[in-house]
């Protein structure tokens, strides 16, 4: 009779801890697809050493394309929710859309989509925000600022207001093109958001 209520309750406790193995899915752009650097030395593989050291069991899936915007990544979504049935999105995109002057209006409608995909198949999300540089204008780089501020607030998804705190601006953590984040920057980027991402998990 013990060996069976032993038996029993180790099984109960196997089930509750596949149960709790959750999916993170990342859908992002040069950034988080490690752009010129090892992915192995990235901030998203970085995540996946810090949940198993933690003793999280979460699977981290980056869907992240070097290039994309969010018009893009939109596109992509429906797939990517259907293969992979995340719990947590991680919506890291934007920056692309800055760069080549597109209307914030746009970022706004196409993250809110994903936003709302996401959320209708049952996964949390988490809104990375971007900046971009001053030289585009200050009406501009305000306005594309905002869209993740306003996004955050009228949707209720955590947001991690500048994903490149510390980081973007700083050549010594930037690469030779001026861009894309070095090496050394890849623990800063983790830590802005694992705040915000540990409490979704």
């Amino acid at each position: 009779m013990r060996a069976w209520l032993l038996s029993a309750g180790l099984g109960l406790l196997l089930v509750c801890q596949a149960a709790t193995a959750g999916t993170v899915l990342i859908v992002g752009d040069s950034i988080s697809a490690a752009f010129g650097l090892d992915t192995r030395v990235g901030w998203v593989s970085l995540l996946e050493k810090r949940l198993a050291e933690q003793g999280y069991k979460d699977k981290v899936v980056n869907a992240s394309v070097s290039g994309d915007t969010s018009g893009g990544g939109q596109a992509r979504l429906p797939a990517l929710l259907s293969e992979h049935k995340p719990d947590l999105v991680i919506l890291e995109l934007g920056g692309n859309d800055g760069l080549r002057g597109q209307p914030p209006e746009q970022l706004k409608q196409n993250l809110a989509s994903m936003i709302d995909s996401a959320r209708a198949a049952g996964a949390k999300v988490l809104l990375l925000g971007m900046q971009i540089p001053p030289n585009y204008g200050a009406r501009y780089t305000q306005a594309f600022k905002q869209v993740y501020v306003d996004l955050a607030e009228q949707k209720k998804v955590a947001l991690v207001p500048f994903m490149l705190e510390g980081v973007g601006g700083h050549p010594e953590y930037t690469q030779a093109d001026g861009l894309h984040p070095a090496a050394n920057a890849q623990p800063r980027l983790l830590d802005n958001v694992w705040p915000q991402l540990k409490a979704l998990l």
